[in-house]
């Protein structure tokens, strides 16, 4: 009896995807499309994270008197992995604590610039402060429809969302470039908890000034944790108030010596939540930021060619060239309620179902979706 060949690359697809079920048990129970709601946890990092309390319980202060240290190596692989200084990154528990931060350190009555329907945790905190504010619509002439909106009302600040929570809209990175390159005093703020994660990121070459993020979701840390990013070159622009201890290091004498980033970290950081998210970075890397790049590009487009040809796709979606690994397919909540029934996992969102896919996903996963729509 002959044996079938598996070709190389198809064997080696096969083992990744062995391999991904034993790190996250989720997807040999669910059809897992629900990333942009909540990423999933390895195993390798709950028996990392089981570890960590094992040794707090046995060492108390001992164990937490390493804070520093492990925090420090936090940050150098936060800044290896977004290509950031060190002196330009904080450690957070979500974004909007961060965003809140940033704001309060903004001059007041600035113009700022939204997109509409942007997320709230996005745009509330502008809209109720005392802020000068203008939009610019999201639609398929995203990127022309802010570049009008800022020669129309010249604003300061252009605060904004990677990529829409709703539909996936992905805002056209060479756009910024161009936008900052036109105007170099306007100050790019960035949420990008549903964008890192998904490619790789550059935050030293890019365009923004700040990136905040929560990283629960596409970088598949879980909750707690969370990053912001903000240049040298903008934090003279920026006079954050807020101030804790340890935003001195616990030094008495440095409370008048405080760097910009520790505004960001007043008070005692958590090394479980911040550990997970280190751990997650190098599962990431081990992996391969540009395979994960590849793999959430190619399901992303099978996706979408689908999707198209079944008419399920806003109009705005459909008429531009680059789109993220987020949809919003037509449904009532009877159909979401039918898939939740078959296992088939993703949300409730805005007049339809919101579906997304990370490297984990699979072109199976995809076809188990088809057949119920």
């Amino acid at each position: 009896m002959s044996l079938v060949k598996i070709p190389n690359f198809d064997r080696l697809a096969y083992r990744l995807m062995e391999d991904l079920k034993k790190e996250f048990p989720v997807l040999s129970q669910y059809t897992y499309l629900n990333t942009a709601s909540c990423g999933l946890v390895s195993r390798s990092l709950i028996d990392w994270r089981h570890q960590y309390d094992i040794d707090l319980m046995n060492g108390g202060s001992v164990f937490r008197d390493l804070h520093r240290t492990h925090l420090k190596s936090i940050r150098k692989t936060v800044g290896r992995f977004f290509s950031v200084q060190e002196n330009e990154i904080s450690l957070i528990p979500n974004f909007s604590f961060g965003y809140n931060t940033l704001l309060e350190g903004l001059p007041k009555k600035q113009k700022v610039l939204l997109l509409e329907k942007d997320y709230p945790s996005t745009n509330w905190p502008i809209e109720d402060r005392d802020f000068e504010v203008c939009y610019a619509k999201i639609d398929e002439n995203l990127e022309l429809n802010i570049e009008e909106a800022v020669v129309k009302n010249q604003p300061d600040v252009f605060v904004f969302s990677m990529v829409q929570y709703l539909n996936g809209i992905k805002i056209d990175l060479d756009f910024l470039k161009q936008l900052k390159a036109y105007h170099p005093n306007l100050l790019l703020i960035a949420d990008g908890t549903q964008y890192l994660g998904t490619e790789r990121f550059n935050f030293s070459e890019s365009p923004l000034d700040v990136l905040g993020a929560s990283c629960y979701k596409w970088l598949l840390a879980g909750y707690g944790n969370g990053i912001f990013m903000v240049k040298e070159s903008a934090q003279h622009k920026i006079f954050p108030s807020t101030i804790g201890f340890n935003s001195a290091e616990a030094i008495y004498s440095k409370r008048g010596d405080i760097g910009f980033m520790k505004h960001f970290e007043p008070g005692h950081q958590d090394t479980l939540n911040y550990g997970s998210l280190e751990q997650s970075l190098y599962f990431l890397e081990k992996i391969g930021i540009e395979t994960i790049s590849e793999k959430v590009s190619e399901i992303s487009q099978k996706a979408k060619n689908k999707f198209s040809e079944m008419g399920l796709l806003e109009n705005m979606v459909l008429n531009r060239n680059q789109h993220s690994a987020i949809f919003n397919i037509k449904g009532d909540p009877k159909l979401f309620q039918k898939l939740k029934e078959n296992h088939i996992i993703c949300s409730l969102r805005d007049k339809g179902i919101r579906v997304s896919f990370h490297f984990y996903n699979t072109e199976e996963d995809l076809q188990r979706l088809i057949s119920f729509l």
